[in-house]
């Protein structure tokens, strides 16, 4: 079995495509390794989150091992949807066969093709994947064969880059996934600081895709919105707060010790969620703590928590 609170098969799944047709923006949590675990994505939910991602699962590692599978992907009976489990592969039927094992669990998969990370990029994972377009058009086709739901939604994470090479095969990729069988893309842009003001990288492979979606209308989707750290720093974020609220501390506190969340998860999350309204000697103070019991009892002697 998949993780130790998933209660039955029968789940109430939805198609996370509905959100990207109901005329509302649609916020998103991003996958963060370690972080966008069930805990995480219960909490951002009670705060008008949309729709949420896994961390990253390396898909040959989890269909290999049951104690992977255990360990890497939990989720619940009815809370935890609309559920999209990324996966890191470079083989059409791994790719497959991993989502065949969450579909019962989840609404769809989504093909990690952004990751820069060396140990990625060495096992052929990643941002890798945006030079190799025909293996990325087998994946996705491979799962869309064989996962008998409809429903069930397929995706690919692309990373924007500066290198012009890289950008004509960001592009080349686009177009290949635009092509398999008519599945939704997503480009999840990796930006800095400056996320008004779109240079010239983006605006080539923008372009490229309006001319598609102007042909064919149905391929477009409205505004949304998808966030990692920020999310960390203010889980109450898409709820209109502008910082972390002590009710959002408290339902945090709640939802990680029904979860059994290990104290070292349970820690750094406060600590994100704390930056912002502690000075730098509560940090100090705050950020050493040892133990759960340690740091409910600072919560409740200096925040009421």
């Amino acid at each position: 079995m998949i993780g130790d609170i998933i209660e039955t098969k029968q789940c109430q799944l939805k198609d996370p495509m509905d959100l990207f047709h109901s005329g509302q923006v649609v916020k998103i949590c991003a996958p963060m390794v370690r972080y966008s675990k069930l805990a995480f994505r219960t909490l951002v939910r009670k705060y008008s989150c949309d729709l949420c991602y896994t961390p990253m699962i390396v898909a040959a590692d989890f269909v290999r091992s049951a104690k992977a599978r255990d360990s890497e992907f939990t989720t619940n009976k009815v809370g935890d949807h609309p559920l999209i489990v990324q996966f890191a592969a470079k083989e059409a039927q791994v790719l497959c066969d991993a989502a065949r094992i969450v579909c019962p669990f989840a609404d769809g998969v989504d093909l990690n093709c952004g990751c820069p990370q060396r140990w990625a990029m060495a096992e052929g994972y990643g941002a890798c994947l945006i030079n190799k377009p025909e293996m990325v058009r087998d994946m996705v086709r491979h799962v869309r064969n064989q996962i008998d739901n409809p429903r069930f939604s397929v995706s690919i994470k692309i990373r924007k880059t500066e290198s012009l090479n890289h950008r004509k095969m960001t592009i080349e990729l686009v177009w290949v996934y635009l092509d398999s069988l008519g599945l939704q893309l997503q480009i999840h842009w990796l930006v800095q600081k400056d996320l008004l003001q779109i240079k010239s990288p983006e605006i080539d492979i923008i372009e490229t895709l309006s001319s598609h979606w102007k042909k064919d209308p149905r391929s477009v989707n409205q505004l949304s919105v998808m966030v990692a750290r920020g999310l960390l720093a203010n889980p109450a974020m898409f709820a209109g707060y502008e910082e972390t609220p002590l009710q959002c501390i408290q339902d945090w506190v709640d939802i990680a010790l029904e979860h059994g969340t290990p104290f070292t998860c349970f820690h750094h999350h406060l600590m994100y969620m704390m930056e912002r309204i502690t000075s730098k000697q509560e940090k100090k103070v705050f950020n050493v703590l040892s133990s759960t019991s340690a740091v409910l009892d600072y919560l409740n002697d200096h925040y009421g928590v």
